[in-house]
């Protein structure tokens, strides 16, 4: 018996060996992600962890482009940048001829039709149609002529898919006028969003509920599997309209190699594979083994990865991995549900949970000091923003805390009951959970911590059961009106607005701010908007995240925005260079 299994075992390690030496290398991206994905269907682009995939597979009229900074609106299934009619109120896309969806079953013979506009209309009325419960609707919502009046009509039962929108006509298969209600400066950002992306109603009315597992789009990868909890794998798509790599972008991306690949066909691998690990340390362990390709630094390793000087540890340098940094357009944030009769009614007790929450501790204990305090939602680099504005209740101040917990009709504390604090799955999550928990105890409040994945994360924020709960938002487009849009009354759960602030005059300076140019004049509404915000604090702002990615040495083009979600399809491995590195790790 031994014998034998000693000869099986040796014959497989022998095979094993051969099949290794002589494997081709791989050239596939392989990416982790910080949380369980809820879903891949693009009405319910919200959040980043599903977004990434979703873009690679579903596309839009319009992308960024990949290097440029600032930010610039470019053609994806457009053909061209609009016609824009005098008022401002009409924009006429033409679309790119001979755009196939991917093949999948759900169409006949399994071969992937060609796209059309009507495609685009469909796709949109999927997130106008309330019983669809898109997060997105907030994009068109009171923009396009008649739209408003046809979802009030289908959620009644008096309109259908087939019935018209003044607003989205179609004159031709390669033809869509938008007619808008007023000038809307936030057009073309919307456009490059996963929300607006082209979804075709055979995959949808063949999967129905299953369609949020298995996209189908136009994009450069198709959808291959997706283990649960695991693994999301896609393929390159081999009926794909096309691309290149950029040939521009800003001052010093030559230098960096950003654009050796410049007007080289895209996408440069076969496959990119999306690895769900909530935690950190196996996240940051599968990097450093080579497994995946990229990854962020977690806040226990970051001292060991990186010099105060912002350069690799020598030892990481020496296996080729790279390293880049990025401020994206975001805000971290404690959201207080405004709809809850403890902390939605009282200002002063939020103002008193603010003002007890060391901010600069929790800046260097789960960040490692990367990145600058928020004052207010909007982040740096957006019209609106003052790096000069001190929000008052930001600072750090126990005895000042007890004031206005005294005010709130709670002193010390007593009377008032235990909050719940929600978070999502991770190490991190649950120890800065904790150490609010900690904070807040010390001016006499106590706190329970709701632990959830982060699909129940979302349902409970989503149906106004989280009472406290910390978030992120990071901006779809370079505009202070997208972190504004947080907390726009009409915009509450299930939409964007999941702290459920209503307030009267906040609402009005929005509305008008949708009405106008960039200029000083909107900027100063921007501005008053901040104000009634920190009054009413319905949020406590936190900090702006410095992003920091590690890649492996064979990896090439990245160059990080979180408002670009198809990045894989620039990446290129350099397979020597693969080879090389990993017998290193």
């Amino acid at each position: 018996m031994f014998s034998k299994l000693s000869v099986i075992l040796t014959v497989l390690l022998a095979a094993t060996a051969c099949t290794k030496k002589n494997e081709a290398p791989d050239n596939s991206i392989t990416f982790p992600l910080r949380a369980n994905v809820k879903g891949l269907d693009p009405l319910r682009d919200d959040n980043e962890f599903s977004f990434e995939p979703i873009g690679l597979v579903n596309e839009s009229l319009l992308q960024y482009n990949y290097l440029k900074r600032p930010m610039v609106v470019e053609p994806l299934l457009a053909e061209a940048m609009p016609e824009v009619s005098k008022d401002g109120l009409t924009h006429t896309f033409k679309i790119r001829k001979g755009v196939r969806f991917n093949d999948d079953a759900a169409f006949p013979g399994g071969k992937g039709r060609e796209m059309t506009v009507k495609d685009f209309v469909y796709s949109w009325k999927r997130i106008a149609d309330a019983k669809n419960s898109s997060d997105g609707w907030w994009i068109f919502d009171g923009k396009i002529k008649g739209f408003n009046e046809w979802r009030e009509k289908i959620g009644k039962g008096e309109a259908t898919y087939d019935t018209p929108v003044e607003g989205l006509e179609t004159p031709d298969d390669y033809t869509l006028k938008i007619h808008l209600t007023q000038p809307y400066f936030q057009l073309y950002y919307v456009l490059t969003m996963g929300y607006s992306a082209v979804v075709p109603k055979e995959a949808v009315d063949k999967y129905g509920a299953e369609f949020l597992n298995h996209p189908v789009g136009t994009g450069p990868y198709m959808f291959e599997s997706w283990i649960r909890n695991n693994k999301i794998t896609l393929t390159k798509n081999p009926t794909w309209h096309g691309g290149t790599y950029p040939t521009e972008g800003e001052p010093g991306d030559k230098e960096k190699g950003l654009l050796a690949d410049a007007g080289k066909p895209l996408p440069f691998a076969d496959k990119v594979i999306f690895l769900e690990i909530v935690e950190d340390q196996p996240r940051w362990l599968n990097f450093l083994k080579g497994i995946t390709d990229a990854s962020e630094i977690p806040k226990d390793n970051f001292d060991k990865a990186v010099k105060k000087s912002g350069d690799l540890q020598d030892d990481l340098a020496a296996k080729g991995f790279n390293l880049q940094t990025f401020l994206d357009q975001e805000v971290v944030y404690i959201s207080f549900n405004m709809d809850d009769p403890i902390v939605g009614k009282n200002a002063n007790l939020r103002h008193a949970l603010s003002l007890a929450f060391d901010q600069a501790t929790a800046l260097t204990k789960f960040y490692n000091d990367r990145g600058i305090f928020a004052q207010s939602p909007i982040a740096p680099g957006m019209d609106g923003y003052d790096p000069e504005f001190k929000n008052p209740y930001k600072e750090y101040n126990i005895e000042k805390a007890k004031e206005y917990l005294k005010k709130a009709g709670y002193p010390d504390g007593k009377g008032l009951p235990v909050i719940e604090y929600s978070e999502s799955s991770g190490s991190t999550g649950r120890q800065s959970s904790e150490y609010l928990q900690q904070q807040w105890e010390k001016i006499g409040v106590k706190v329970n911590i709701a632990q959830n994945t982060w699909p129940q994360f979302t349902e409970r924020i989503k149906h106004k059961k989280a009472q406290v709960f910390g978030i992120a938002w990071g901006a779809d487009y370079p505009d202070a009106q997208n972190m504004m849009q947080l907390l726009y009354g009409p915009n509450e759960s299930p939409g964007p607005n999941n702290a459920n602030f209503k307030n009267k005059e906040f609402d009005g300076l929005y509305e008008k701010t949708l009405k106008m140019p960039p200029g000083p004049e909107r900027t100063a509404l921007y501005k008053k908007m901040r104000d009634i915000f920190v009054d009413q604090q319905p949020w406590i702002p936190t900090i702006h995240r410095k992003g920091f990615i590690i890649s492996q040495g064979w990896i090439n083009n990245i160059k990080r925005s979180k408002m670009i979600p198809a990045m894989f399809k620039y990446l290129r491995v350099d397979l020597d260079k693969k080879k090389e590195l990993k017998a290193k790790l």
